[in-house]
């Protein structure tokens, strides 16, 4: 694994009348009733982004309608499996034309403007570009004590365990390369997808590089994430994730077992 803290923008190098070198890139955003947030999203995604994805994860509100006004080039698709962010990222990873990925929360947290950081990291050598808001540059107002508290510890878990040497675990904002789609081979239906697609990106073997992200609060609305059903997810997602290869040193071993009997697995 490579994991390099330092971000590296598509306009960095000698100059080009293609910077992105050929590649094509699919913004994929799951939304569930964000249509307040979508005006302050949509319009600073960059004009050289080759079709951006949004992900209809069964909205009551007019999520949809309000996305085709701002952005008419958007492409809608639903998730017509059970709700969950999950869920609603695999409906959008299938409908990508895109030869790079990035995920992009509708509730306004995550910053459009660093979609370059991001694609840069993939151009440059990376095949998943894993956003943290605890390197330098990166940072957050939209954690609380609690929750912060809850991503050292699975981070720390993730390193004893993986031996990962991610400095964010339970961060959505991500990239990479389209290609590997199959080895991530995603599964899973919530919340817990950001800690499944960061241990499979390590385990087997991608290339990955930490891009520094500032997460903002959410403009409108109230985040949907619970911190203690949503967290035991990332738990159990740890271990199941584990068990296939148990870890080599004694102390992961202790962890493993704990984890286990914590999670009922």
């Amino acid at each position: 694994m490579i994991l390099d803290p330092q971000p590296v923008c598509p306009a960095t190098g000698p100059a080009s009348s293609d910077p992105l070198h050929g590649e094509t890139v699919s913004i994929v955003i799951p939304a569930l009733n964000e249509a307040a947030n979508l005006k302050h999203v949509l319009p600073r995604i960059p004009g050289w982004v080759h079709e951006v994805i949004l992900v209809d994860d069964h909205c009551t509100d007019d999520t949809v309608a309000v996305a085709r006004a701002l952005l008419p080039s958007i492409k809608v698709v639903s998730n017509l499996g059970a709700p969950g962010k999950g869920a609603a990222l695999r409906a959008g990873f299938e409908a990508v034309t895109g030869s790079i990925i990035v995920q992009l929360d509708a509730d306004g947290s995550e910053a459009p403007e660093e979609i370059p950081a991001f694609v840069g990291a993939i151009l440059s050598g990376a095949d998943y570009a894993k956003g943290t808001r605890f390197a330098p540059g990166g940072g957050t107002c939209d954690m609380t004590r609690l929750r912060v508290s809850g991503n050292w510890v699975f981070t720390k878990t993730a390193r004893l365990l993986f031996g990962a040497r991610f400095t964010d675990f339970c961060y959505g904002y991500n990239a990479f390369r389209t290609s590997a789609l199959p080895t991530l081979n995603l599964d899973c239906d919530g919340f817990e997808v950001e800690a499944v697609l960061n241990l499979r990106a390590h385990s087997r073997g991608l290339r990955i590089r930490e891009v520094p992200s500032f997460e903002a609060e959410r403009v409108h609305g109230v985040g949907r994430l619970e911190t203690f059903p949503d967290g035991w997810r990332v738990l159990k997602a740890i271990v199941n994730e584990r068990v296939s290869t148990e870890p080599s040193s004694r102390a992961g071993k202790k962890l493993l077992e704990r984890a286990r009997r914590i999670a009922g697995g």
